[in-house]
């Protein structure tokens, strides 16, 4: 119970403020907005934090990167096998929030001038053609305009560049690398301090959001866990039952389930997926996966492959169009969802801290919502992690057995 508490104690503290928030929003009502200063100082701090935290995290990722263990079949099939079940946990997301009003968007006007007001930020818009707009979008025509979080796109951009020009120059390049990772854990140290105060800046925003516009909002987060929870176990018995049948037939269901229990308590009770890497190999192995694909599939997986955080993702941008009123009726603002959830997960996911924020920026900004909407991102991520954790550990034992079928043959699991 302690080492549950203890791996649990920040989600629960984060919990317990907005709850609390929510319900001094409720009683208060208007009178709640007296917080919102508190709220706005844990706002602009993640705003600021981000420009360095997304430059640094990305570049020193791709310095340091190293090839897999083994190339050729195997990492080709975890990549297809990767990218096929991440398509389909788009899918069933989407389909889960598209005839569902996460929250009421009756509000959504106030709630968007009170967030514009917030950063500064304003509706301006105008006609510019598809690769103007795709230029815009991937750079900028001065270097101090990378260091805006407005344009957080062209940053990424540069800081895969960056990484590659410093992995590319070797041993002359390695006190650069230095020097970057040298800040990029003096980074990570100020996320740490910033979060020590989210709870006192998510509750006040959250006391001051629901004290403005209702309680709407506060079922909106509620209605938002529930149907999220509710996918999350669909898709753990009933996709992950599919995905080993297709593995090992009812030979492949059986040893899923026998050993699939360790590391998804393991994910449950850390809340971590690199936590739940040692367990998810063991167990892979158990399985009857062969050694050099466990060990190769789990650890890519932990970094690029998550089917809880990919639904997650949709269901935030669902829940910000929903709040903004945002129309999806036409094929093209639906593969805009679609494809802003999977980039925002593809690219980043593999960055060890911060990686959710960059993630929810990315959203933010391909999706055309304002910025100050990112502690309402941050919200969801905080009461969906557990079960999206869950998720992306098991969803990475069922890929190794997939990665094993197609690279040893269906009688992989006798061969073992």
């Amino acid at each position: 119970m302690k080492k549950f508490l203890s791996n649990y104690k920040s989600t629960i503290i984060l919990l317990v403020a907005i709850i609390v928030g929510a319900i001094v929003g409720i009683i208060f009502q208007e009178k709640a907005t007296i917080l919102q200063p508190l709220g706005d100082i844990f706002v602009n701090l993640l705003l600021v934090i981000i420009v360095p935290l997304v430059f640094l995290n990305i570049t020193t990722a791709i310095a340091k990167m190293k090839s897999p263990k083994r190339v050729g079949k195997i990492l080709v099939t975890i990549i297809v096998v990767f990218v096929i079940t991440s398509v389909i946990a788009l899918i069933i997301g989407f389909l889960s929030t598209a005839f569902i009003k996460l929250v009421d968007s009756n509000d959504g006007e106030a709630i968007r001038s009170s967030l514009e007001e917030t950063t500064g930020d304003s509706e301006e818009t105008e006609e510019l053609s598809i690769a103007d707009r795709t230029v815009q979008l991937l750079t900028v025509s001065d270097f101090p305009e990378l260091l805006s979080k407005n344009n957080i796109i062209a940053l990424l951009v540069f800081s895969i560049i960056c990484g590659i020009a410093v992995k590319m120059t070797g041993e002359k390049g390695e006190p650069f690398l230095n020097f970057l990772n040298s800040a990029n854990n003096v980074i990570q140290n100020i996320v740490k301090i910033i979060m020590y105060y989210a709870p006192i800046g998510l509750g006040c925003y959250f006391a001051a959001l629901v004290g403005s516009f209702g309680a709407s909002i506060a079922l909106g987060y509620l209605k938002t866990f529930l149907i999220y929870t509710v996918v999350a176990v669909f898709f753990y018995f009933v996709m992950y039952t599919i995905y080993a049948f297709i593995a090992g037939g009812k030979k492949g269901i059986q040893l899923f389930w026998k050993n699939a229990i360790p590391p998804t308590f393991t994910s449950l009770a850390t809340c971590s997926s690199a936590a739940s890497i040692p367990v998810n190999i063991e167990s892979s192995k158990k399985i009857g996966v062969p050694d050099d694909i466990a060990e190769t599939t789990i650890p890519m997986g932990t970094s690029f492959h998550k089917d809880g955080s990919v639904i997650g993702s949709v269901f935030k941008i669902m829940f910000l169009v929903c709040l903004f009123g945002t129309t999806l009726n036409s094929p093209g603002a639906i593969m805009q969802v679609l494809g802003v959830a999977l980039l925002a997960n593809l690219l980043i996911t593999g960055v060890p801290i911060g990686g959710g924020t960059i993630s929810e920026m990315l959203i933010i900004t391909m999706m055309g919502f304002p910025v100050a909407a990112l502690p309402i991102l941050t919200i969801i991520a905080t009461i969906i992690d557990p079960p999206a954790t869950m998720l992306n550990v098991v969803g990475d034992t069922v890929s190794s057995m997939m990665v094993a079928r197609v690279v040893d043959g269906k009688n992989w699991l006798d061969k073992k």
